[in-house]
This record gives structure tokens, sequence and C-alpha cells, in this order.
């Protein structure tokens, strides 16, 4: 399939937040919380003759996701970009194509391509600095062979999941790597 097609597949981003049964709230706290700079106005209209598209590949589940398809949403109100979406887990030969370090399905992905279907650039799953944070929350869990590992994982993404939904600052990371990718389209 051509990513044409798989935009085409794609559930309109309205239509995926709506059916949403984990992060939703979440999710669309975030997306009332956050706003685009007034200042960035005139990137936006240069992202918008580009006439772009989004895939995103996710899942709703996702904490990653719940983060950062908000702030993808208000980029692509801003820029006109219309955002569809994706299900990795049935979704995988799409997916596979986008694996993270070459190994990793980890989501989400969004992929901006023009009207004729060619990827002009690629963003995900994290932006840096949230990368670091996730890295330096991970480092003290025991190794997986543990007993008390589930626990202790479960313990560090319940603290990741807060600071996904409080963490302004993290948002403002997410937002300006997102701008990046889109500055080399």
């Amino acid at each position: 399939m051509t990513l044409n097609d798989w935009f085409e597949k794609g559930i309109p981003s309205k239509d995926f937040v709506d059916r949403m049964q984990v992060h939703k709230e979440n999710l669309q706290s975030i997306y009332d919380r956050f706003n685009v700079l007034e200042e960035d106005q005139n990137f936006f209209k240069g992202i918008q003759e580009k006439d772009l598209r989004a895939i995103v590949i996710t899942e709703d589940w996702c904490g990653d996701a719940m983060m950062n398809v908000p702030i993808l949403l208000k980029i692509a109100e801003a820029a006109n970009i219309d955002v569809r979406m994706i299900l990795r887990d049935s979704n995988l030969e799409l997916m596979d194509q986008y694996l993270t370090n070459g190994t990793a399905r980890s989501i989400p992905i969004f992929i901006f391509i023009d009207q004729n279907g060619e990827e002009k650039a690629v963003w995900g799953p994290r932006a840096p600095k949230v990368q670091q944070m996730v890295t330096d929350l991970r480092a003290d869990l025991p190794p997986k062979e543990d007993e008390s590992f589930e626990e202790k994982q479960k313990e560090v993404i319940k603290k990741m999941l807060q600071i996904y939904t409080e963490d302004t600052k993290l948002w403002d990371e997410v937002y300006n790597s997102i701008k990046e990718a889109l500055a080399k389209a």
C-alpha cells in the first residue's frame, strides 16, 4: 500500500478521539490547555502552503500518544493539516516501516505527506528531552527477571503519565520538536 492508501484508510482524528477508551480525558485535557504560539503564525502559514497531510500510527492506550497527539492536533489546526489515525496493532505492515532504532514498534509516529503521497517528514515517538526524562525514570528499574520489576514498572508508568498530563514545559518540547520536523518538510 502507498502512503496515500494508508492516509485514506486512516480514521479522521475527531472520530479517533471520540472512540477512545483509555486516555481520552487526559488527551482532551492537554488539547484544551495547549495552544500554539502566536509568534509562530508565519511558520504555520509556510507549512500550510506545503499542503501536507499527516498519518499518525497510534493506539489509545499509549501514554506518549496521549501527550503528543493533542499537540499535533493543535499544530495541524494552525497549519491546515488533515490528520488520520492508523491503529498500530492492526496495521503492523505500516508500523514495521517506521520502527524506532530499527527494532521497536514505539508510538506515536507522525508521517507527514504531500498531496502526491510523498513522505516529507517523520516524527516520533518522543521529543529528545522527553526521551531523556523517560530514560532517567526507567534507569532505576530492576532487571526484567526481578520479581519486583512489574510492580516497579507500573510505578514508573504512573509517574510518566502524571508528568505527561501536568508538565507544560514537556509539551513545549514536543511542540518545538514537531515544528523542527515540519521545517524540514
